[in-house]
């Protein structure tokens, strides 16, 4: 099979960016060419909400640009991203519109964990390098324009990840009118973003131990990788060396480092900021060691391609590492995990024997799991509203790896599972959920009603569930031998919604009983 070409188009906050991929099942995916544009779109989101009119045109100008190049690589597809700089502007809409009008390109905007989570998937493409890393505690410290997202790994599993509103640009607008050589600058920034790594070190550290961080960056990652600070080729440093760096740059001004490592003067300031928030990382968390994988987001976005069209075997279980995350927001609420479980169990049993009926793929499965997990996150707050209090702990709360769309969708499944259900005319008010969504929250809503039904008693009596199609009936054979009088009552009550979604009635069947 011949190699495909692909095209990852980055509209961040500070830069466009496009490459070009072959991709193939052989030699998985090889960088071809990268084509770069300074473009502050930053600068007018975060100071305006709007980006100006020469700013759009210089957008478009240069998107023009790539689809010339793409054609001359005969590049077969392209994703475009846009991120903070777009999604944070009033008129969206309006603006991407004008883009695929004037040059041709679909901009697709995503949210903030959509894009972490490409970019931790741009690492975890490094194979056994990651996958030997996040043995020992680990953090990947992920510096976006307009902020950081720092996710926490121990002993190979995804504890928490969490996004601080402080990114390199961000940082330049509110400090903007002061001198950066000075000898109180480097304290302002780091007084600036203290007291949220303290707190994130507070609420998720704890007793945990931090060896080692993952830098993605798009400042600080290139001239460490070039300099002598870092191993030839692997990317690795230490604490020391990383503060031979710092002293590199401490005194001088933005020309002076531009000059020192040959970037754009502008990038100077950019650097610097990056530089001190991965400073203030490393003391805060304790970590010793430094891993730059050297990847961007656009690397993410071709793994995301080519995983989707199979032409790569993923090393790395990122539906765990999702999944993990809604754990650890289960957790910090007090919830079940042996409820939990055995909730999401039912569930899926429920939910893999009737494929045929509900017509959903593996990624609403997932969306089960994650609604059987967050089920009684709401019970935090009150015991009389656990619906509604869910849906906004769900809704406040980034999950990594979901979309905004799949986050609301996750939050109305919880809320429905306990309020009176909404129809479409109230769902629809969210400018995110379209019949499709809808649908699969009435479908998902029912099984998990099914499901916190069968394990209402929470004393997880059943060993194992096996369903069965037969005629207008849906059989849940459960093997226990405990008595199931109250899952048998409360099955009727949750089945006359059941029936509205499916045209089929579950009901409950028990294959070891004493009674």
């Amino acid at each position: 099979m011949p190699a495909k070409v692909f095209a990852a188009i980055d509209i961040g906050s500070y830069e466009l960016s496009m490459k070009i991929f072959e991709i193939s099942a052989k030699n998985g995916l090889r960088e071809v060419d990268e084509v770069r544009h300074r473009i502050a779109l930053g600068s007018d989101t975060y100071k305006n909400k709007k980006i100006s009119h020469e700013r759009v045109d210089e957008l478009c100008e240069v998107l023009t640009d790539f689809t010339t190049i793409m054609q001359s690589y005969h590049v077969e597809e392209y994703t475009a991203y846009g991120t903070s700089a777009i999604r944070e502007i009033d008129n969206t809409m309006i603006v991407l519109d004008q883009i695929r009008n004037r040059t041709g390109i679909k901009i697709e905007v995503i949210s903030n964990s959509e894009q972490r989570f490409l970019d931790y998937k741009a690492i975890a493409s490094k194979g056994d390098s990651f996958q030997k890393i996040i043995e020992k505690g680990t953090a990947i410290i992920d510096i976006g324009g307009g902020s950081i997202q720092i996710s926490l790994f121990d002993k190979d599993i995804l504890v928490t990840t969490q996004n601080i509103r402080i990114g390199v640009l961000r940082l330049r607008e509110k400090l903007q009118d002061l001198t950066r050589i000075t000898g109180h600058y480097e304290d302002l920034v780091e007084e600036m973003i203290n007291s949220q790594l303290q707190l994130f070190k507070k609420m998720h550290l704890k007793d945990r131990t931090i060896e080692n961080i993952i830098v993605v960056d798009d400042y600080v990652s290139p001239v460490l990788t070039k300099s002598n600070c870092c191993e030839s080729l692997t990317g690795f440093t230490n604490r020391d060396s990383y503060w031979n760096f710092l002293n590199q740059i401490a005194d001088k001004s933005d020309y002076e480092i531009a000059k020192l490592f040959s970037i754009p003067e502008e990038n100077g300031i950019l650097l610097f900021h990056s530089a001190i928030l991965i400073k203030r990382v490393l003391e805060v968390l304790g970590a010793k060691h430094i891993w730059i994988p050297g990847v961007t987001l656009s690397d993410g976005i071709a793994y995301e391609y080519a995983e989707k069209k199979k032409l790569i075997s993923l090393e790395h279980d990122f539906e765990k590492d999702i999944l993990a995350c809604a754990l650890s927001i289960s957790k910090r609420y007090m919830g079940n995990k042996n409820r939990s479980e055995i909730v999401s169990y039912i569930a899926t049993s429920i939910f893999d024997g009737m494929k045929k009926i509900h017509g959903l793929g593996k990624r609403e499965r997932l969306l089960l799991r994650i609604s059987s997990i967050l089920n009684e996150c709401g019970k935090y707050i009150s015991f009389n509203n656990v619906g509604e209090c869910s849906y906004n702990i769900i809704m406040s709360t980034e999950i990594i790896g979901l979309s905004h769309r799949e986050r609301e969708i996750v939050a109305n499944i919880v809320k429905y599972n306990r309020c009176e259900f909404g129809y479409y005319n109230e769902i629809q008010k969210s400018a995110t959920l379209d019949q499709n969504a809808y649908l699969v929250i009435a479908k998902l809503t029912a099984i998990l009603r099914i499901a916190t039904g069968l394990d209402r008693s929470h004393k997880q009596k059943f060993k194992d569930i096996k369903v069965m199609i037969k005629d207008k009936t849906m059989q849940i054979i459960v093997d226990t031998v405990e008595d199931i009088t109250l899952e048998r009552e409360l099955l009727t009550s949750k089945e006359l919604f059941f029936e509205e979604v499916f045209s089929i009635i579950p009901q409950i069947r028990q294959k070891n009983s004493k009674l």
